[in-house]
């Protein structure tokens, strides 16, 4: 298993000495995901696009732009059908389950539902007789990305019908 903790700040020299990346659960949704889905520049670019059902969980922390623990992907939804909302969260050699309810992430003030957070776990193998394994992902999406609510600060969606890139509606932390 390789690490990348070590290289990790030779690809951000314009970082300061000590930079840590630990944004709460609604940072990453509103400055980052939130952005990203509306095409909006984000404040740093530390999460790196993957489409990451397509590695196992240990060739991730080398596809990473930032992280030593946790690594941080914005990454495609893929769906199991392709006219249905059930999403395909099939690995490489495994893969990944769903554990305990949708989390509701709400703004500091608690006034305001601004996304969910899914928690999973790796399973290598085939379903229903995978062998569960201590690789962890947080899936983070928007909510309905249609209300008027949900724009990032900066964001101007005029008109535009589509202008969401819904194919990069979740941002990804996999820890071990």
């Amino acid at each position: 298993m390789d690490s990348t903790d070590s290289s990790s700040a030779s690809y951000h020299p314009q970082l300061p000495p000590g930079f840590r990346f630990h944004p709460t659960d609604e940072e990453l949704v509103v400055h980052y995901l939130k952005r990203k889905a509306a095409s909006v520049p984000l404040p740093v670019t530390v999460i790196a696009d993957v489409d990451l059902y397509k590695f196992d969980p240990w060739e991730l922390p080398s596809k990473a732009t930032f992280g030593e623990q946790e690594w941080y992907f914005f990454s495609p939804r893929d769906r199991k059908y392709p006219n249905g909302a059930r999403p395909n969260r099939a690995a490489t050699s495994g893969y990944w389950k769903a554990t305990g309810t949708d989390k509701p992430i709400l703004t500091s003030n608690g006034s305001q539902k601004v996304g969910v957070k899914k928690a999973l776990v790796f399973y290598g193998g085939k379903p229903p007789k995978g062998i569960k394994t201590n690789w962890i992902m947080h899936e983070y999406r928007l909510i309905d990305s249609t209300s008027s609510n949900t724009k990032p600060p900066g964001a101007d969606m005029g008109n535009k019908k589509g202008s969401l890139r819904v194919y990069m509606d979740m941002l990804i932390c996999i820890s071990l």
